[in-house]
């Protein structure tokens, strides 16, 4: 079974010690036959604790069993059986290590310790005690077995050293992977191995031989700032923020720890501020705060192109289109399958009137999101748009932008309206131009002055053309009761003839 974590092992051994230990009450007993009443109950009430799986609560009648007989050394052997149980393997090596020096040739002791030894990578020391074992029983398989083992272990280890000098760090990988099996509790070999994963970039897998340490090592600063390192290139600023924590918390006064942790602090406030913005639509807001994100920290590239993704979201929105189309052009070049970039990026597209390109790069983002309802319904409104635009263009023909405020779309109504009005031009050719060119504009002037009508517009839809319209016939303007000479502060008269 390959044991990943101090805590498996724990349960693992918790499985079989209450076993272990009820099958040997009957030699127990006999053993301690003599000793005083006080330290007696201690041991009974220690082992019906144990039947019930209460281990702290069995660890702290052993403790008193052992002050009160300091020379029996069962009692150590029962307390560092528990000890190991609960995961507590430095605490329970002095306890194996009193059994042996008080009876040497209590095998079941040097071999729990030659296994503790063994899982700690304490190799010399570990084979020592398998070696004692075998020399008591000859026919000890478990013993032989590990003393075999130490061996290619050492090997192994030799091995990984020379790869990451070389930086074959994949060699690294697959060196460590017996020796770590084995020797679960090395903190050496996992950092050795972590290294490997983080130059490799596979920074998630490092982090998880990291992580370990930090329980195995006493106050293990260097761990929780390695860890919150990685966590802040894997763009996960709060996950970060948690174990630059920890390392503060071991030192309040880690000037590291203390530096990096100022600067994710700030990162995530900008991050989540930036979000909250773009979710409240607050665009102009959301681009300050999105460009202060790439100030914070222009070296970090998961945090950089979160930020691009906010700018190039947000100046889609404001139909600044040029750094719209930089800022996702950007995005997208970091990762290309980003499909709200793809989908922002089309916005842009739209909103310059390029439709083909809005059409090309949503086609490719619905190859990699088949689902997503916004590039689907971008889609439809993209290719409506480009239909449309070979017909009229109300924003062309008044010659504004396509956000531009009513006020802007009269004032230039009213400006073209005057210079294109039949009244001010001659009969024949010119004058019929004129007809032409005045009712476009009293038709876009009536679209885009009209919220319903150019809401539907902006869809991709005329709501003056018929062939739109159930059951229109007729000239669009006046079967919508369109009246061009209405409404526009002109006094004109128009003749038809």
């Amino acid at each position: 079974m390959k044991l990943e974590y101090p805590d498996q092992w724990s349960r693992l051994v918790r499985s079989f010690t209450v076993l272990m230990l009820t099958c040997d009450i009957y030699n127990f007993n006999h053993v301690v036959e003599g000793v005083n009443p006080e330290v007696e109950q201690h041991l009974e009430m220690g082992k019906k604790l144990l039947a019930a799986g209460q281990l702290a609560d069995a660890l702290s009648h052993y403790h008193a069993a052992v002050d009160g007989d300091p020379d029996n050394y069962l009692t150590y052997y029962r307390r560092a059986t528990v000890y190991l149980a609960l995961g507590k393997s430095r605490s329970a090596l002095p306890d194996l290590d009193k059994v042996v020096k008080l009876k040497p040739d209590f095998t079941a002791a040097r071999m729990q310790r030659g296994n503790v030894l063994l899982k700690q990578g304490k190799l010399d020391e570990a084979l020592l005690d398998f070696n004692e074992v075998i020399n008591r029983e000859p026919n000890n398989e478990e013993a032989i077995g590990k003393a075999l083992k130490i061996g290619p272990i050492r090997e192994n280890v030799a091995l990984a050293r020379q790869y990451l000098e070389y930086q074959d760090y994949e060699s690294v990988i697959v060196a460590l992977e017996e020796p770590i099996e084995l020797c679960p509790w090395d903190t050496t070999l996992r950092e050795m191995r972590a290294e490997a994963y983080e130059a490799m970039g596979e920074l998630f897998k490092a982090i998880s031989d990291i992580r370990p340490t930090a329980k195995l090592i006493p106050d293990n600063q260097q761990a929780f700032l390695r860890m919150s390192l990685l966590h802040y290139r894997m763009g996960e600023e709060e996950e970060s923020l948690n174990q630059i924590r920890e390392c503060l918390k071991l030192d309040p006064d880690h000037k590291r720890c203390h530096s990096h942790y100022k600067l994710v602090k700030k990162l995530a406030k900008q991050l989540k501020d930036a979000q909250d913005l773009k979710v409240h639509e607050q665009y102009d807001e959301c681009v300050s705060k999105a460009s202060n994100i790439i100030k914070t920290d222009p070296d970090s590239p998961q945090f950089v192109v979160r930020a691009k993704s906010y700018l190039c979201h947000c100046h889609s929105k404001l139909s600044n289109v040029d750094e719209s189309l930089k800022f996702c052009s950007e995005v997208l070049q970091l990762d290309p399958q980003n499909i709200d970039a793809m989908a922002d990026k089309a916005e842009a597209h739209i909103a310059n009137e390029d439709y083909q390109a809005a059409i090309q790069e949503l086609q490719a983002a619905q190859e990699i999101d088949e689902n997503s309802r916004r590039i689907r319904e971008l889609l439809q409104r993209a290719q409506k748009l480009e239909k449309q635009s070979k017909k009229r263009d109300y924003y062309k023909i008044l010659g504004v932008k396509r956000n531009a405020r009513k006020k802007d779309i009269l004032k230039a109504y009213r400006r073209l309206a005057v210079k294109w009005h039949p009244d001010k031009h001659e009969e024949g050719p010119q004058k019929e131009k004129a007809q032409k060119i005045f009712i476009d504009l009293a038709a876009a002037k009536e679209v885009l002055t009209d919220p319903e009508k150019r809401q539907r517009f902006d869809a991709g839809e005329d709501p003056l053309d018929p062939e739109e319209q159930q059951g229109g016939h007729g000239h669009p303007f006046f079967h919508q009761g369109f009246n061009p000479f209405g409404g526009g502060g002109f006094s004109f008269k128009f003749n038809f003839n």
